[in-house]
């Protein structure tokens, strides 16, 4: 009985997800570090598609609001199989040899190996094999990262002094280390430079080792590090995630987790959150050509680059917290409710992340399938590598570029849901729960219009740099 209600409250709820896929043009992601310039522009009018898909974020919320109740959203999310792992043991330690190997791969290769971006295994394996295809198995799949971090597994077999993690801390160094370390990305040559890349790598690698050292490892990458918070926050989008109270890991429906009461506990949990969603814009968007007209008359007026790009990162993930904030009051007041602003933001951001995810998806898969073969064909001989005119680089159909704008439309449906769910658990009342999800759902249609948009530029190297 119940399996059959989850079915039929599964098909109405694909109308939305349909209605924004059927009329969406042809467009392809960005190419992100290796392969900028290979977008195109999409094919039909640009206002079309932006408003099919604003609407179907529109209709998607208006269609759960009407078809779904709490049973509905207790049988959805509660669904769960423990998962079992033949092996496990075995499969840890692989994983812990994976990442130990990795590592060495890219300082030796970086330093080592070809000087062509195209030809070097390190670097293909840290852009291509890890930031792309790895980060997308995380929400996808499951995140694996605890086992095949190289620095945790090097972390936990040294002394360490265990000191107290500040509280007044919490998760504010990881945040200021993503905006760092994409600021670093975008302005650096390390898409293109080994030795810089591997030379990056041992500087954060030393930072990493000195924290856990101080901190303990549990601790240290359970609040400071940023990329195993990036990791740890993704991996509650996908259907494999690690039950906090047991420790099993559980099969569940995708972004189930995100609905954890505590999975947000904290203003600089929710400040991580906000930045997560707009590195990912913003590596977008200074591929775009109206960065490139922007920021070269900002520069014209004379104004350095090197000012120019810090100061838009800065300036757009203060606006994206400024309206997740506006959003966060105003869905206190439209629900009349006594609870603080501040608790609304930490309820509601969870869904932010399938946000992250589904444009880290669009953003990155036809990149990876395009430079994946490269990776295969300079893994035999890594330190000497093929000429970079022989390196195979894939071609994908014109086709997948629809894929792209539906990977985008799919992470904001999945995020409409997730605050939906989110709304029913923090309000007893049906009505208050509905008036709630206004200005975040006003938010999420703004941002959709927004990232379609973004993906579907054809993609400029970003200038001055």
């Amino acid at each position: 009985m119940v399996g059959s209600s989850l079915r039929r409250h599964c098909c109405r709820l694909l109308v939305p997800v349909l209605a924004g896929t059927l009329f969406v043009g042809t467009a392809a992601a960005h190419g992100g570090s290796l392969g900028a310039g290979s977008r195109e522009s999409i094919r039909i009018p640009t206002w079309l598609f932006l408003l099919t898909g604003g609407g179907a974020i529109g209709a998607s919320f208006l269609l759960s609001s009407f078809v779904t109740d709490r049973l509905f959203i207790r049988e959805f999310h509660g669904w769960g199989r423990d998962a079992v792992v033949p092996a496990r043991r075995l499969l840890v330690a692989l994983g812990h040899l994976a990442g130990l190997a990795g590592l060495a791969a890219v300082v030796v290769v970086g330093f080592l190996g070809p000087d062509a971006a195209l030809a070097n295994l390190g670097l293909l394996l840290v852009w291509v094999g890890w930031w792309a295809g790895f980060t997308m198995t995380t929400y996808l799949v499951g995140n694996s990262w605890p086992i095949l971090n190289p620095f945790r597994t090097i972390t936990s077999a040294l002394p360490t002094l265990d000191r107290d993690y500040p509280d007044r801390f919490g998760a504010w160094p990881s945040a200021v280390g993503l905006l760092a370390l994409i600021w670093l990305e975008v302005v650096s040559p390390l898409a293109d430079d080994p030795r810089l890349l591997a030379t990056t790598v041992l500087g954060y690698g030393a930072v990493t080792l000195a924290g856990a050292a101080v901190f303990g490892p549990t601790q240290w990458f359970a609040d400071a590090d940023p990329v195993a918070r990036v990791f740890r926050y993704y991996g509650r989008v996908a259907p494999l995630t690690r039950d906090d109270d047991t420790g099993r890991l559980r099969l569940r429906l995708p972004g189930s987790a995100l609905t954890d009461a505590r999975l947000v506990d904290g203003l600089d949990e929710v400040a991580f959150v906000v930045a997560l969603v707009w590195v990912t814009t913003y590596d977008g968007l200074v591929a775009t050509p109206l960065w490139r007209g922007f920021a070269t008359w900002i520069v014209g007026v004379g104004v350095p680059p090197a000012v120019l790009y810090p100061a838009a990162l800065v300036a757009g993930y203060l606006a994206f917290f400024g309206a997740y904030w506006l959003a966060a009051r105003g869905a206190r007041r439209l629900a009349d409710s006594y609870v603080s602003t501040r608790v609304l933001a930490q309820r509601f951001a969870p869904p932010l992340l399938a946000i992250a995810a589904g444009y880290h998806l669009a953003h990155y898969l036809e990149y990876f399938l395009s430079l994946a073969p490269a990776a295969l064909a300079v893994a035999p001989t890594p330190l000497s590598g093929p000429a970079t005119g022989e390196v195979p680089i894939g071609v994908v159909p014109g086709w997948f570029g629809a894929l792209n704008l539906t990977f985008v439309l799919l992470g904001h449906l999945l995020a409409i849901w997730v605050a939906h769910a989110a709304a029913f658990d923090r309000f007893p009342g049906r009505l208050q729960a509905i008036r709630s999800q206004y200005t975040f759902t006003l938010v999420m249609i703004c941002y959709t219009m927004t990232s379609l948009w973004i993906v579907s530029q054809p993609s400029v190297t970003p200038p001055f740099l």
